[in-house]
């Protein structure tokens, strides 16, 4: 029970930290206006994806986890000097597009609804 608890307090901690690092001292012109949405981490807290999204083009979104994937090293650093941490997780970086899906089914939603008022008028 306690490796769960510890988890998620390391999960929403490395999230906030990757969010101000992203916001704050990333200098690459490629990842601009990301989002944390998600990490995942493994129990043994060797290993984290970290689920990103960007107010971006999708199209972006391939330049968008090269300048991520290069920024891991420094990103991993600055998680060191600030987590008191025995090891920092390996970092992997993922495009989150459930926001794109949602916004999809709504708008499939809001058609279909107005289809069904057309027809009962």
């Amino acid at each position: 029970m306690k490796t769960y608890q510890r988890v998620e307090r390391v999960k929403h901690l490395i999230q906030q930290e990757i969010s101000q690092i992203l916001q704050l001292d990333v200098k690459d012109p490629r990842v601009k206006f990301v989002t944390v949405t998600d990490v995942k981490l493994t129990p043994d807290l060797h290993e984290a994806k970290v689920f990103v999204t960007t107010l971006g083009e999708i199209a972006d979104c391939d330049a968008l986890l090269l300048g991520l994937k290069r920024a891991t090293g420094y990103i991993r650093g600055e998680l060191g000097r600030r987590l008191k941490l025995k090891h920092i997780p390996q970092l992997e970086f993922i495009f989150d597009d459930s926001y794109d899906k949602q916004e999809r089914i709504l708008s499939l939603l809001d058609q279909i609804h107005d289809e069904h008022a057309l027809e009962e008028e």
